[in-house]
């Protein structure tokens, strides 16, 4: 998600028609062709393929050696800090999402990659409020710190919001809902996953909706809980399966509420 819904990127009437034919085929699970329209041959689009195939191990689980390989490409072509920082983004989200899955534990290679582009990345910086969100997420899901998790993404919600970046709001807003849920916050939790939700819808952001429609149904009461569910299990069926490991969410009985993953 290095490349996310801010003005330029295809989301906005009047961006650059190959970011708005990139975000489309994004949004609905296309990673490898949205990957194929972008040349790697400057840092900016370099980074922003290598974005989209690592995005799509996490929704997936498959395609690790094509995003690896566009990761080497995108650190190759990086030469200022913010790019150098950006590449070094990516490396630890994808080492994060091949420990999280349990493809292989990179969990040490995912820490010293983000502290590195944290070294990179300034604060305040468009770039940083991204870096935020994903130590958050380590440390939610690796280390296991809710309280260090918080803080992380309460500085990438600010980040998010000072760069109008709506996406990453949509990420925030969830994860933070997710752990007022652990709390048993239910009214908190109920007013972040409904934002994640409004925004996710109004952005197209499809293959993130079923998610945010599963999450927020934890929240409700028989029958709009169900009714989300089913809303959810539509769109699953519609994108071929993606996220594969919504399936567990969706099963008949399904568990008890987890970490929010995407």
């Amino acid at each position: 998600m290095a490349h996310t819904a801010m003005s330029g990127n295809g989301t906005t009437a009047g961006d650059d028609p190959l970011q708005t034919a990139v975000w489309r085929l994004r949004s609905r699970g296309c990673w490898a062709d949205a990957a194929a329209l972008l040349l790697p041959d400057t840092p900016a689009a370099a980074l922003q393929r290598a974005s989209l195939l690592v995005e799509r191990c996490l929704y997936t689980e498959q395609g690790w050696e094509e995003a690896e390989d566009a990761l080497r490409t995108a650190e190759a072509l990086a030469h200022s800090d913010d790019e150098r920082g950006a590449a070094a983004c990516e490396r630890g989200y994808l080492a994060y999402a091949a420990t999280l899955l349990a493809v292989r534990d990179r969990a040490d290679e995912a820490r010293a990659a983000l502290g590195r582009a944290a070294a990179l990345i300034p604060p305040g910086a468009p770039a940083r409020a991204l870096l935020d969100f994903r130590r958050g997420l380590l440390a939610e899901n690796l280390t296991r710190s809710p309280q260090a998790a918080r803080a992380a993404y309460r500085r990438a919600h600010a980040g998010a919001t000072a760069h109008s970046d709506p996406l990453l709001l949509s990420f925030t807003w969830r994860h933070l809902a997710g752990l007022a849920l652990r709390d048993g916050e239910l009214a908190e939790a109920r007013h972040g996953f409904t934002e994640s939700l409004r925004i996710r819808e109004e952005l197209g952001y499809l293959v993130g909706t079923a998610p945010a429609l599963v999450s927020l149904a934890d929240t409700e009461t028989e029958p709009e809980a169900s009714r989300l569910r089913e809303e959810a299990r539509r769109l699953f069926r519609l994108l071929g399966g993606v996220p594969t490991w919504l399936a567990r969410q969706l099963s008949p009985m399904p568990p008890a509420a987890g970490a929010a993953t995407a």
